[in-house]
């Protein structure tokens, strides 16, 4: 072993448990209920017990009455499974000042300063890796603060008012939908009196559901079923809909999934490039065959095309919250004939749709509607679907601006840069090659920059190597420990180097190349080693936004140029405005 190098116990999964009181005792009485009771557990792997995943990625929390349990839109990284006591499900009309969110805590200037005196001249400086209890003790703590520090409603009654809500029983699951699709929440939760609730981190409950058939298939209902109905609240074409006719058409609306739900293993940018890849993607509806109702996309993403020449032109991308053949639909209804849908539909990578027949259309959602209403509708969603009028991430109509060209839309569509919510575009024409923002990125973290500054290019815009923090951030999917997930109310995707063990599955899995393996030095600067393997410790790095610093971040504020932006692809209207600038 070289003298430069320090032997060190490398991180396992669950050096850092969920909870901190679940013991035997816990996991015995765990194992007798509902659905843990039918789970087979002779089908987990030896490496995997099903014991050990509830020890170790599960915790039992108590609440108040009134006490929030999870706030719509926030991120979730867990579900929830009701022990004892009721839980009530908010669907809407909560102040979210009543939520208690807590703004971002940032450094101020003078802690900036502390942190820059006190910064290493070695890069990837961290301290002796500890002994696993004081992982757990650390763990202990913050769950320790989280449970202190919960908000809850005094007089829930009173604040409820006329809100939609739905009461949970004990056996009630609820949450999977935003931890396993890397979601915000889609409703409230409250505790109705004293509540005692199981939190399972989603890496556990992927497991689960890996190796059980039957608690997949209960979550895969439930998914169906939560999705359904509060997609189509959200609609503003059945917002308006008595309770009877709505009722019908969610009994007649059809939950389809296209395309993979991991599709960053097969995804390959140099395949998305050639001419005939845009007929390989799942087509979920073709272009000339005839419009039988309405596709509303609840997650994921979705290629807009129709056919130019001898193949297909991207026209749009259809996101979370839009709808594809409301034109058609609307015409179809007006008219004596069935109209034929004017474009094609496909699946990037994994999408979630609900289907509307057009029957049901005709019958139970028409007739609530004035033709005048229909064709403002028809004609702001055929608006919608170009590119001559551009279109936030929330599905709302902006003004109108400069045209976003066929070609710049293709390059973000083909290799789905539209997942990216906080994208790093350089404008080449004004970059100098100067480094600035480098050294700024570098000076921020551990000496070492956490972006490469260099990528894919169309025309003089450069999207450089540096983390999106993507609406589907599929980087999350197979990381063992959680060391990486989203922050709670920003989104922002982040990286826990306590709990990282470098097992380099983010890395591999992020399609874009953003997140990069380092080696690890102690403050001696000796390169941390297995002592086992006596190869290099590494941790996963990479963009966190600049998240606690005050003026956001720094290779953004360092650029001399304004050649660099953190921008959301997905919002054509911001990007119309940087382009034509």
């Amino acid at each position: 072993m070289s003298l430069l190098e320090v032997a060190v116990e490398r991180p396992q999964r669950w050096d850092a448990p969920f909870g901190n009181a679940m013991g035997d005792a816990e996991v015995d009485q765990l194992l007798e209920l509902d659905p843990f009771y039918e789970m087979d557990t002779s089908a987990f792997p030896s490496a995997l017990p099903l014991r050990e995943i509830l020890k170790n990625d599960t915790r039992i929390n108590y609440y108040p009455s009134g006490g929030i349990i999870v706030r719509e839109g926030d991120y979730g990284n867990s579900a929830f499974l009701v022990l004892r006591g009721r839980a009530q499900v908010v669907l809407s009309g909560l102040d979210p000042e009543l939520l208690g969110r807590q703004p971002n805590q940032k450094q101020g200037f003078l802690k900036s300063l502390v942190r820059m005196w006190r910064s290493p001249k070695l890069p990837e400086v961290r301290q002796a890796i500890r002994a696993r209890q004081d992982f757990v003790d650390d763990n202990i703590e913050e769950v320790a603060d989280l449970t202190q520090t919960r908000v809850f409603l005094q007089d829930v009654p009173r604040v409820l008012g006329d809100s939609r809500t739905v009461t949970l029983k004990p056996g009630e699951i609820f949450g999977e939908l935003a931890a396993l699709t890397r979601t915000p929440r889609t409703a409230t939760v409250l505790a109705e009196g004293e509540a005692w609730l199981l939190e399972i981190r989603w890496q556990g409950l992927r497991d689960m559901m890996r190796h059980t058939d039957s608690l997949r298939q209960h979550v895969e209902q439930l998914y169906r079923q939560n999705s359904l109905r509060v997609h189509l609240r959200e609609t503003p074409l059945l917002s308006q809909l008595p309770p009877d006719a709505l009722e019908k058409v969610v009994a007649d609306t059809v939950f389809e999934s296209h395309g993979n739900f991991e599709w960053h293993a097969t995804f390959d940018v140099s395949r998305q490039m050639r001419p005939e890849a845009i007929v390989t993607e799942p087509l979920i509806a073709e272009e000339g065959s005839p419009c039988d109702g309405i596709l509303l996309v609840r997650s994921g993403f979705a290629r807009l095309s129709h056919h130019f020449g001898s193949g297909h032109r991207t026209v749009a991308y259809l996101g979370k919250g839009q709808v594809f053949g409301l034109s058609e639909a609307i015409q179809s209804a007006m008219g004596s004939e069935i109209t034929s849908l004017t474009h094609s539909m496909r699946a990037l990578g994994y999408v979630d749709v609900l289907r509307i027949p057009q029957q049901v259309l005709s019958e139970h959602v028409f007739p609530y509607c004035s033709r005048e209403s229909l064709a403002e509708v028809a004609m702001k969603h055929a608006v919608s679907c170009t590119t001559e009028h551009c279109q936030s991430r929330d599905g709302q109509l902006g003004d109108e601006q400069p045209r976003i060209d066929t070609p710049l839309l293709e390059f973000l569509v083909e290799r789905r840069l539209i997942n990216g919510q906080q994208a790093m575009v350089i404008d080449l024409d004004r970059c100098t090659r100067c480094d600035d923002c480098v050294r700024a990125c570098a000076a921020t973290h551990d000496n070492n920059p956490r972006f490469v500054r260099q990528g894919q290019r169309h025309g003089p815009f450069m999207i450089a190597q540096a983390c999106m923090h993507c609406a589907d951030p599929v980087c999350m999917i197979g990381c063992p420990t959680g060391a990486i997930g989203r922050d709670i109310a920003t989104g922002i995707v982040r990286i826990n180097d306590l709990t990282c063990i470098g097992c380099s599955t983010c890395a591999n899995s992020c399609p874009y190349g953003n997140i990069n393996m380092v080696e690890v030095r102690d403050t001696s600067g000796a390169i941390l080693v297995d002592q086992n393997t006596q190869q290099p410790i590494h941790k996963a790095t990479k963009c966190d936004l600049c998240a606690d610093q005050v003026g956001g971040p720094a290779c953004q504020r360092a650029c001399p140029h304004d050649a660099l932006v953190r921008m959301d692809l997905g919002n054509l209207a911001q990007l119309s405005d940087w382009v034509s600038r």
